[in-house]
């Protein structure tokens, strides 16, 4: 992030575990989701189009969201995948 001068506005310890409630709040205020388990990348809708299926890729095994989360305007990014990033970040 800090080589391509990307300023972080909150960073969320990993202490703090961000639940199922906490993930759809976040996917109800994006347009989108891009959710990226390896090399497999899964877009999906937001706001009131969210499925629970959506919500589902947010968490991980243990319930709680997965990380790194970034939020880039009304786009939410779920895990991480080198294109995902750079394109979300131009």
């Amino acid at each position: 992030m800090e080589a391509s001068n990307i300023e972080i506005s909150e960073t969320i310890p990993a202490s703090r575990k961000l639940q199922r409630e906490d993930a759809e709040a976040l996917l109800a205020k994006a347009k989108t989701m891009v959710v990226s388990k390896g090399k497999k990348v899964t877009e999906f809708a937001g706001g009131s189009k969210a499925s629970e299926e959506a919500v589902e890729a947010m968490l991980g095994s243990t319930g709680n969201l997965r990380a790194p989360t970034a939020i880039v305007g009304k786009h939410i990014l779920v895990g991480f995948n080198e294109d995902t990033y750079s394109a979300a970040f131009k």
